[in-house]
């Protein structure tokens, strides 16, 4: 996977097209992202103590990780990311501007 845990994406397609967020978790086996703020959908929650009200809540649910592309931190554009070696140590860098990150 290209893409990991705190990485800025931008959604490329479905009803949040346009969108950029942190990506909060991968599921590398079904190859869905979990992104933060995107594709919120409500859930009611139960009471959990008698007396207590029950409540909505509004979750987070995953997208495909074709979805979403990568925002370059250095050219702040949405691009492919690459990976390199230097010297021992492998790195992945924008095939936009070719800046490591």
């Amino acid at each position: 996977m290209k893409i990991k845990k705190g990485d800025q994406v931008k959604i490329i397609a479905g009803k949040d097209r346009g969108k950029t967020g942190a990506v909060i978790k991968i599921f590398e086996e079904t190859g869905r992202v979990s992104v933060e703020g995107i594709n919120l959908y409500k859930k009611r929650m139960r009471p959990k103590k008698q007396g207590q009200k029950g409540e909505t809540v509004q979750v987070p649910r995953p997208l495909s990780i074709s979805n979403v592309m990568v925002s370059c931190t250095n050219c702040k554009q949405p691009s492919r990311m690459g990976h390199r070696m230097e010297g021992e140590k492998k790195f992945r860098y924008c095939k936009r501007c070719g800046v490591s990150q």
